[in-house]
């Protein structure tokens, strides 16, 4: 038997998760026509290493997501401390982020890769999706990686950002 347990409200779930900070990452890929795609998420997760999978959580309707979902690559763009005002562009839904930041499109990569904005880029084939609610879980295959050392990793928690602060100790 499956006991009923009462739901809470959309408020508090939200204010139960800022508690749980989280790194930060841009999600990219191109649509039908080469132009490129993003946005801003906190929802990434390393799901299993064999194969190097891991998941990201993408809001319906979103055209990134939709673009995602007709590629089926995407790259997702871990940034680093210095980042702030990229995670805040991409998260602004503004139809010009693209021209006011460095980026390049590798070949063969899964979306635009944030030259001087991330420490660390996954090119992802898409190997499944699960709708959940308002989003899509979207499951990607690491097939590529590249990192830069040297940086600190962008946080977002308590509904803020800080930056990654190495042991001092």
């Amino acid at each position: 038997m499956t006991q009923s347990l009462p739901t809470i409200e959309i408020a508090e779930f939200r204010t139960l998760m800022s508690h749980f900070p989280t790194g930060v990452a841009v999600i990219t890929t191109t649509g039908e026509d080469g132009s490129p795609r993003g946005m801003t998420v906190s929802s990434v997760c390393s799901v299993t290493l064999s194969p190097p999978t891991l998941l990201v959580c993408l809001r319906n309707g979103s055209p990134t997501l939709d673009a995602v979902l007709a590629r089926g690559a995407f790259a997702v763009n871990f940034l680093h401390g210095d980042a702030r005002p990229v995670a805040e562009l991409f998260a602004s839904g503004a139809p010009d982020r693209f021209d006011l930041i460095p980026w390049r499109l590798p070949p063969h990569a899964g979306g635009p890769h944030l030259v001087r904005d991330a420490h660390a880029v996954a090119d992802c084939a898409v190997s499944r999706t699960e709708a959940v609610g308002d989003h899509t879980v979207v499951f990607g295959q690491a097939v590529r990686v590249a990192q830069e050392h040297g940086h600190l990793p962008l946080l977002y928690g308590m509904r803020e950002y800080q930056v990654w602060r190495a042991d001092q100790g």
